[in-house]
């Protein structure tokens, strides 16, 4: 018997503002409010508000954190100072992915990881296997909501709520403060590829703060998203998503996120199958792909060149900011180099498409 999905806080204003609802995770969360492409193009060109308080949060502290820490995440920890943030992973002693996560360092010897809604559970658990240091790891998540705010105007509409200047926040930094006098975490991070803001604060505030936000942003026409815009989004930037470009069937060195694994640490888990397989090299690579002619090379499609398959689709849709259809893919090594022409099974039809340099959209600096 399937348990019941679980429900932000959020859930009843999001019905109220005719949402659509869908399963995600474990949880019903807003799919879409107005359109996707309209809400992709508003956090593009403006701004867009995201309820994600379906992600997951588990504080690790005490005098044995950073050497947990350290253990289960394959990026160094020890390089980050109290307010910083670090894109990690927790990985498989096979070094595939458990999940990837975000490490916020809170203090000397506290951190804050944010993981994927649905693997909560079993990151927790995994974390607590591997604890012979004696630090205290605590499944936080029901202390927080987490509301995104993303988009060009982002800082300028956040400002008038909070009580500290956004403008001293570099990307991946945070500081504590307080949201319309809530006490909360304010992180510059997102899922979109545009500048934008995280913010975590208990759940009993989530409402007031939402609308505080709203009538903020009203203005300068902010509109709610859901997670087909951020979806869209984060593929339009190249941004993993967990159950598609990376799984317990993939390393960071085929999903094209060897940067983050930290090979001059002495040991954390999967280092070794990790080391092995940077020796011997990889069977498979994630590519980006734009389509060459009609039609969407959607998820799990096969991916042909010369008529023999040599690939699958992890994500793939319209762009709606780029006005292209592309896509991800996992292809065989010798077929992983730019401007590599190859066909996509698209029903009954092979639709031709191009290897391309990524991420696909690159925001500009302002």
């Amino acid at each position: 018997m399937m348990s019941p999905l679980k429900k932000t806080p959020l859930h009843e204003l999001h019905r109220s503002l005719g949402a659509r609802m869908g399963a995600f995770g474990g949880w019903e969360m807003p799919i879409e409010y107005s359109g996707i492409v309209r809400e992709h193009l508003a956090v593009r060109t403006r701004l867009g508000l995201f309820d994600v308080s379906h992600m997951g949060e588990i504080e690790i502290d005490g005098s044995g954190s950073l050497a947990l820490v350290q253990q289960v995440a394959c990026n160094d920890a020890g390089r980050l100072q109290p307010g910083q943030i670090q894109y990690s992973a927790l990985l498989t002693e096979q070094g595939t992915f458990v999940d990837d996560i975000l490490v916020h360092r809170l203090e000397e010897s506290r951190f804050l990881l944010c993981v994927n809604a649905g693997n909560t559970g079993k990151d927790f658990r995994h974390i607590i296997r591997q604890n012979r240091f004696g630090a205290r790891v605590t499944d936080v998540s029901d202390q927080y909501v987490q509301l995104a705010i993303q988009g060009p105007e982002s800082r300028q509409v956040l400002q008038s709520l909070v009580d500290l200047d956004l403008a001293e926040i570099g990307y991946y930094r945070f500081r504590t403060g307080h949201i319309q006098g809530v006490s909360g975490l304010i992180a510059r991070t997102g899922y979109t590829g545009e500048d934008g803001f995280e913010l975590y604060f208990p759940p009993a505030a989530a409402v007031d703060v939402w609308q505080g936000l709203s009538r903020s942003g009203h203005s300068r026409e902010l509109l709610p998203a859901g997670l087909g815009a951020r979806n869209t989004l984060r593929l339009e930037a190249k941004m993993a998503l967990y159950g598609h470009e990376i799984d317990e069937d993939t390393t960071p060195w085929e999903a094209g996120l060897g940067w983050m694994v930290r090979m001059d640490r002495p040991d954390f888990t999967g280092r070794a199958a990790l080391a092995a397989q940077l020796e011997m090299g990889v069977r498979k690579k994630l590519v980006g792909f734009e389509m060459r002619g009609p039609g969407i090379g959607r998820d799990g499609y096969d991916v042909l060149r010369n008529g023999r398959t040599v690939g699958w689709v992890t994500s793939g849709s319209p762009a709606p900011f780029l006005q292209k259809n592309i896509g991800l893919a996992y292809v065989n090594e010798g077929e992983a180099f730019l401007g590599n022409r190859l066909d996509i099974q698209v029903r009954k039809r092979l639709v031709p498409a191009e290897v391309v340099k990524t991420p696909f959209y690159r925001r500009r600096r302002r």
